[in-house]
């Protein structure tokens, strides 16, 4: 019988993060010294407290235009080698704490040029920020350079992408509106990325169903999916045995004979309306089915979230214990864009270690 984690055990688990927007975890004691620095005067408050419940509002109120404004607030403030820097590096010092030992943490450069940076000197800056606010933290981060799909940039940020990817930057992400920015309009971007040995992502299955799943594999040849909630649109469950078999249609085979990994950001969902509630969260549905699911914050600031709590979340709601958390952990891990060489490592060296002294702790026969 498993014993089920709490949030302080699975604090001490070592973790893995695939999709984290920087912009989307500034700490709200950043955000505001960074504002009165510059003059900013388009904040709601001063105080950061006041602040951090005003970024969360909108998210918990299910109010996307608030959930959205919040990240007008923290790009403005990240328009300068040092405040890219320093957000990058409590980013990496926020992580660690939270056990996270391996992180993809994505952010468009496109969006902080504002004050005259060239794209190379923020993704400079950013890289600069995570080695510092890494160091001997035992954590790793991997950069993603994300293109607005509503946008005409993605070709520029993919070169971008490439230029940088011996200095840290591992793949290329499109995000931004789903529905009317198909990702197959950004399609000489993937191509790019494609001859150039590189990897990507693509936000996809969050705000608009299969179809937008099927064109970011079919034509555009994605990786990974950035959330890829809406699969379960592809699948049949019986109302009368919702445990029992389900059936399912082409692409949710293929995304599953694949091992496609899915992005799954829980609680973002919920305060998106992409899921009712964690517990009805097609999570559930498609660890039991043994898709590549995973779990990540996606925007920690306005979820306040952290990777735990997002774990902790799926204890309570899925009653699950050490082998389903291990389980998604590895899955994250095996997923990540780092080398191959290098993901062995941590998964044989500090995941299933990790977990084995938790679960020994716990009582469990490991």
């Amino acid at each position: 019988m498993q014993n089920k984690p709490s949030l302080e055990q699975i604090r001490q688990a070592p973790k893995v993060l695939l999709h984290d927007h920087l912009d989307g975890g500034v700490r709200p004691a950043t955000v505001a010294e960074l504002a009165a620095e510059i003059g900013y005067d388009g904040l709601p408050s001063s105080d950061p407290d006041e602040l951090a419940t005003t970024f969360t509002a909108g998210a918990r109120g299910k109010d996307l235009v608030n959930y959205l404004q919040g990240f007008d607030h923290t790009i403005a403030v990240m328009q300068t080698k040092e405040s890219l820097s320093r957000v990058a590096a409590e980013c990496a010092e926020d992580l660690a704490a939270d056990g996270v030992v391996y992180a993809e943490v994505r952010f468009a450069p496109e969006l902080h040029t504002a004050l005259g940076l060239t794209l190379d000197e923020v993704v400079a800056a950013v890289l600069e920020g995570f080695r510092l606010g890494s160091a001997g933290r035992g954590i790793e981060i991997g950069t993603l350079c994300t293109a607005m799909r509503t946008a005409a940039m993605s070709l520029e940020i993919a070169e971008l992408a490439v230029r940088h990817r011996d200095e840290g930057v591992v793949g290329f992400d499109i995000a931004g509106a789903e529905a009317g920015y198909p990702p197959s309009r950004h399609l000489d971007a993937f191509q790019h990325i494609a001859r150039e040995d590189f990897h990507f992502t693509i936000h996809a299955g969050e705000a608009f169903g299969l179809p937008s799943i099927w064109e970011a594999l079919q034509w555009c040849g994605a990786e990974r999916l950035g959330h890829g909630v809406r699969i379960v649109d592809d699948i049949t469950v019986d109302p009368d045995d919702p445990d029992g078999p389900v059936t399912m249609g082409r692409l949710a085979h293929f995304v599953r004979d694949r091992r496609i990994c899915l992005e799954m950001c829980p609680t973002s969902n919920v305060h998106t309306g992409a899921a009712p509630s964690i517990e009805a969260h097609p999570i559930g549905l498609l660890r039991r089915l043994q898709f590549r699911v995973t779990v990540s914050t996606d925007n920690r600031l306005m979820s306040g979230i952290t990777l735990s709590e997002e774990l902790h979340g799926l204890v309570e709601a899925f009653d699950y214990g050490w082998e389903d958390l291990q389980w998604l952990t590895i899955n994250a891990m095996k997923s990540a864009f780092w080398p191959f060489d290098d993901r062995l490592r941590i998964i044989n060296g500090i995941i299933k270690p990790g977990f084995a002294r938790l679960r020994w702790a716990a009582g469990e026969a490991v």
